[in-house]
């Protein structure tokens, strides 16, 4: 009895000592692969922190940015305001005379108006492109007779197709036999343009005690060719001055004496810095100068008209 008391005694010692020595291991097993699992992460975070970042050696291209063409920037003119006229009542005008004149970009001193750096007609065109500006059918109808009253507003298509030199181009059928012809436009040259019309009004303000020309509309000119014969000059559309001033005022217009005079288009037309020749006057029949004058005529005309214009204002005032 007592020998099978000492062997269930011993077998439960081996036991206990057993699990312990398994309980050990697995706890010295865990211990070992938690603090592998740190030393790990502690690598991890050491090699994180101290690692530097990848620098790209390949340069950025950078987007091309034009040189400024100088040492300055011309700024103000493209900023400036027109100046307005002062306002005028019909119970202040005591006299009022219609002019139309004539502007030719060939004559010496209106050929800065004509400069490709920058030239009147790509100014009036860009406008009338952009829809800044309202281009007017020149053609006389029954509501203006004369052509010029601002009645008919052309699209900016049409406006850019009357500049355009058109041919004659023939149409055939399949055989080669011609079967008809139509017109075709083809592209503009604005150096084709060498002549512009004004429409202007001279009056004189008793409030203000001034005699001024008031422009009204202005009008590039072309010859129109009529079976193969050139006609005369004829106004390709009309413009509303008043309405192009603010945008001949934000336009340069190249000096011939000074590059920063600041000179735009709207103190070209203000100042009266051009050369022009008088082509008619508001009178009874409505005639032109050309209708009653020829040769050498028109212009001693033209100047005749001029003069009484400048007679009628220093007649004001000889006492």
């Amino acid at each position: 009895m007592r020998r099978k008391i000492f062997v269930v005694g011993l077998l439960s010692l081996i036991c206990l000592g057993t699990y312990a020595q398994k309980r050990g291991t697995t706890r010295k097993r865990t211990t070992t692969a938690n603090r592998r699992a740190a030393a790990a992460q502690n690598n991890v975070a050491n090699t994180t922190f101290n690692a530097q970042p990848v620098v790209d050696t390949a340069k950025k291209a950078k987007p091309f940015e034009r040189p400024m063409d100088g040492y300055f920037k011309k700024a103000n003119i493209l900023s400036a305001r027109v100046t307005p006229y002062a306002n005028l009542r019909e119970a202040d005008v005591i006299y009022a005379k219609r002019v139309w004149r004539e502007i030719d970009l060939r004559e010496k001193m209106n050929q800065y108006l004509a400069s490709p750096k920058s030239r009147l007609i790509d100014v009036l065109m860009e406008a009338v492109e952009a829809g800044e500006l309202t281009a007017y059918d020149p053609n006389p109808s029954k509501d203006d007779p004369s052509g010029d009253g601002f009645a008919v507003p052309l699209t900016p298509g049409k406006a850019k197709a009357r500049l355009a030199d058109s041919s004659v181009v023939d149409k055939f059928d399949a055989n080669g036999d011609k079967i008809g012809s139509s017109m075709q436009a083809g592209e503009f040259n604005p150096d084709s343009v060498i002549r512009f019309r004004l429409k202007e009004d001279w009056v004189f303000d008793k409030q203000r005690s001034v005699f001024e020309p008031r422009i009204i509309g202005i009008a590039p000119l072309m010859k129109l060719k009529v079976a193969g014969i050139d006609a005369d000059y004829q106004p390709v559309f009309w413009v509303y001055f008043p309405e192009a001033r603010q945008v001949l005022a934000t336009k340069e217009a190249v000096s011939r004496n000074n590059d920063a005079t600041g000179l735009s288009f709207d103190d070209v037309f203000m100042k009266r810095l051009f050369a022009s020749v008088v082509v008619k006057v508001s009178n009874p029949k409505d005639e032109r100068i050309k209708d009653y004058a020829q040769g050498i005529d028109k212009l001693y005309e033209s100047e005749k008209v001029k003069k009484s214009l400048l007679d009628w204002e220093l007649g004001l005032w000889q006492y």
